[in-house]
């Protein structure tokens, strides 16, 4: 099973609170997040500050499994805002992804808290990929989260992944 991390920057969308009996709430002390209780979490690298939440394989012959990732990162040592922090990130996704394309890219804002959504097509080995991601930078930490998709599959799991992105919530 591939699960992909790629440790490019982003963070999210706030939903208002609706919970589903067949969605699950990852909690910590900093922030909670829904993910489709189908789908698995994986917290075995959080001292990289990473969870990840990935998708069940489709068929035997499926080798990607679509997944949202959190990344965090601490900027006490920088003077970066949102607005140099999306730049820097735009710049390292033109450099480190291969055949990258950024299709959108915007502020935004979500009730008083503004973020940064990228949009952006890029290949991993084999595999030709869709990143959605949001960025949130607050006084010393940058937030971002990373919907991943096969290009192919991307309207597929769009609305899932924009669900999970947008029901982020700092605490």
């Amino acid at each position: 099973m591939l699960k992909l991390l790629l440790f490019i920057f982003l963070f999210p969308i706030i939903l208002n609170g609706q919970t589903n009996p067949d969605w699950n709430t990852f909690n910590t002390l900093n922030y909670s997040i829904l993910y489709p209780s189908h789908w698995q979490s994986d917290t075995s690298d959080e001292k990289h500050s990473i969870v990840l939440f990935y998708s069940p394989l489709e068929s035997p012959t499926d080798q990607f499994e679509e997944n949202v990732n959190i990344l965090f990162q601490d900027l006490s040592a920088t003077n970066l805002n949102l607005k140099t922090f999306a730049e820097l990130s735009e710049s390292q996704i033109k450099t480190m992804v291969t055949n990258s394309n950024i299709l959108e890219s915007k502020q935004l804002t979500n009730g008083k808290k503004p973020y940064h959504k990228i949009i952006y097509i890029g290949d991993f080995g084999i595999f030709h990929l869709k990143y959605e991601q949001y960025y949130f930078v607050d006084i010393e930490r940058a937030y971002v989260l990373t919907f991943t998709c096969e290009q192919d599959k991307y309207e597929t799991f769009k609305a899932v992944g924009e669900r999970i992105l947008d029901s982020f919530k700092m605490k």
